[in-house]
């Protein structure tokens, strides 16, 4: 039987308060060194192992297989205070959640016995899901075909956040049927290579890079099927993209905090402002009134969201998937664009010196513009509007 255990035990999560407690007092921790991490592209390897060993990793884990099952907001808000802390450790959580998510709907009774376990133990789920060879998105030439010793999987990923650091790789693969499977494959697995090429110039230390397959002997207890999550009615699309909004969340607020601190500390009046002290500009304090009404409308439309997809969740059908993935594509809509509207407030009213290199504060402006790329937020609109003007229901998929 194919089990990966992790390098220490886990902790379990028994609640959303304790949840929510684990998560800020990590936060407090991974703070202080996100903006050496991110200038130095140290990799977050000790910070990762903290978080999993910390239960967080299985707080959606369902409560008939030993979790605490928590509900949709309480993970939204965890990753958005991860994200606060440090962009890329909230984000490389993602794809362990989704993984997870496509398990619960898919899985068969001892894939879901065994996984969660092992996600309960602090196992590390990454993700091996898009490809640069193909010609759409959601189109793979990874293949996941029987051989005379069982299954081998063959293909080469990019944009692999978190393979670097996972114990496991959901690998999305065709099998010879055309038919799209999740393969749980061990990270250390013979012919599987991950190579740290990851270069964008935000979100530096996600380990988004490159993952090869070459002849990697696959277990069949390791395969669980993918595409039918959106062949019939399933959260999992806005399950997956309700995170991303929650990241973004956690980018502008962080954002907003430094830029709030910066001014404290170093502001000048602005010229010709009339005023002595910055603080008491009326112009700077309009632009940080509307900034931090922006931040409570993005709390309010997650919170809307995450009802909605665990609606979705507990009464799968056409309907509520369709308003969770609207309700969903709404806050992901608001939230991309309070992460750059935040970051660019941040050096409207900071000035240059929030970039210089002891400051670093250009940060959250790169880790916005390059994680709201991330399924861009142009396409939620049209499909928004034509739901609300037409009764389009959305398509299925887990970009929605």
């Amino acid at each position: 039987m194919s089990q990966v255990h992790p390098k220490r035990p886990a902790a379990f999560i028994a609640s959303e308060a304790q949840a929510l407690a684990v998560a800020r007092e990590l936060a407090a921790g991974f703070r202080q060194y996100a903006s050496r991490r991110d200038r130095d592209r140290e990799l977050p390897h000790a910070e990762l192992a903290m978080l999993f060993a910390s239960g967080l990793g299985a707080m959606t884990v369902p409560a008939r297989f030993g979790g605490a099952g928590l509900s949709t907001w309480a993970l939204t808000q965890v990753i958005a205070i991860l994200s606060e802390a440090d962009a890329a450790l909230g984000q490389v959580p993602q794809n362990h959640f989704y993984a997870l998510e496509v398990l619960r709907v898919n899985g068969s009774e001892p894939q879901q016995q065994r996984l969660y376990r092992e996600a309960l133990s602090g196992v590390h789920l990454g993700n091996a899901l898009a490809e640069f060879g193909s010609q759409a998105a959601h189109q793979r030439n990874t293949t996941v075909l029987p051989d005379k010793q069982g299954w081998r999987l063959n293909g080469r990923k990019f944009y692999a956040t978190g393979a670097l650091y996972a114990d496991r790789i959901p690998t999305a693969a065709r099998d010879a049927e055309g038919k799209e499977q999740l393969v749980f494959v061990p990270r250390h697995q013979p012919g599987v290579t991950v190579i740290d090429d990851w270069s964008g110039f935000g979100q530096r230390t996600t380990g988004s890079g490159t993952v090869i397959f070459e002849e990697v002997a696959v277990q069949e207890e390791d395969i669980v099927a993918f595409q039918s999550a959106f062949e019939r009615p399933t959260a999992v699309g806005p399950f997956a993209q309700i995170m991303h909004a929650a990241i973004d969340q956690g980018i502008a607020r962080a954002a907003f905090g430094d830029m709030l601190d910066f001014i404290k500390r170093l502001a000048r009046p602005w010229p010709d402002s009339g005023v002595e002290n910055a603080h008491e500009d009326p112009l700077l304090i309009d632009r940080v009134g509307q900034m931090a009404v922006r931040l409570e409308a993005g709390d309010a439309l997650l919170e809307a969201a995450s009802e909605a997809v665990d609606m979705a969740q507990r009464q799968p059908d056409a309907q509520s998937v369709a308003e969770a993935s609207i309700q969903v594509a709404a806050a992901r809509g608001w939230t991309t664009e309070s992460s750059l509207a935040a970051a660019n407030l941040l050096f409207e009213l900071s000035g240059t010196r929030a970039a210089l290199s002891e400051h670093n504060l250009d940060r959250h402006w790169r880790n916005a513009r390059t994680h709201t790329l991330h399924d861009p937020v142009r396409w939620k609109y049209p499909i928004i509007g034509d739901y609300v003007l037409n009764g389009t229901l959305p398509p299925r998929r887990g970009t929605l």
